[in-house]
């Protein structure tokens, strides 16, 4: 052991990798997002409810396997800029689901080309393979059953 499995690790360790890919991915979108005064996750969550609505906050962080203190922020962030809403349809005294308000619907239509252009870039970035690599294991893992795959 010693200096020789610290290098492997240096130049083999997937997840150094993996957060250089998230990284550059997720500051390619933020930047392209900037406009509309949005982050990333923010933005990721806004079409999640959009897709799921009325969406509760376990199944947000579910689909997107975020913390419950990132949600948090992302949620306060959209419900302040009135992009988002609790609505009592589907409450069932413990969860306020979340609706997007016209406002909401609004932003992530007016994204549309920004969102393009930062996927056209990230397309570009990491090249057919992968994309399709990442497609792939991204669908796994957002599958209910792939807990406890491969250790996740």
């Amino acid at each position: 052991m010693g200096k020789d499995v610290i290098a492997e690790m240096a130049s083999t360790c997937m997840f150094i990798r993996t957060r250089l890919i998230a990284r550059t991915i997720t500051g390619i979108y933020d930047k392209k997002l900037r406009p509309f005064k949005i982050g990333s996750t923010p933005f990721a969550v806004l079409v999640v409810i959009y897709q799921i609505e009325p969406a509760t906050r376990a199944e947000i962080g579910r689909i997107l396997h975020l913390d419950p203190s990132t949600l948090t922020r992302s949620l306060k962030e959209m419900l302040c800029a009135g992009w988002a809403e609790e609505t009592k349809e589907g409450a069932d005294g413990r969860s306020r689901p979340i609706v997007l308000t016209s406002a909401g619907r609004d932003l992530l239509h007016k994204a549309v080309p920004a969102w393009q252009s930062a996927q056209d870039q990230v397309k570009v970035l990491l090249g057919k393979d992968g994309v399709i690599a990442t497609m792939d294991v991204a669908n796994r893992i957002m599958k209910p059953t792939a807990i406890g795959i491969v250790g996740i």
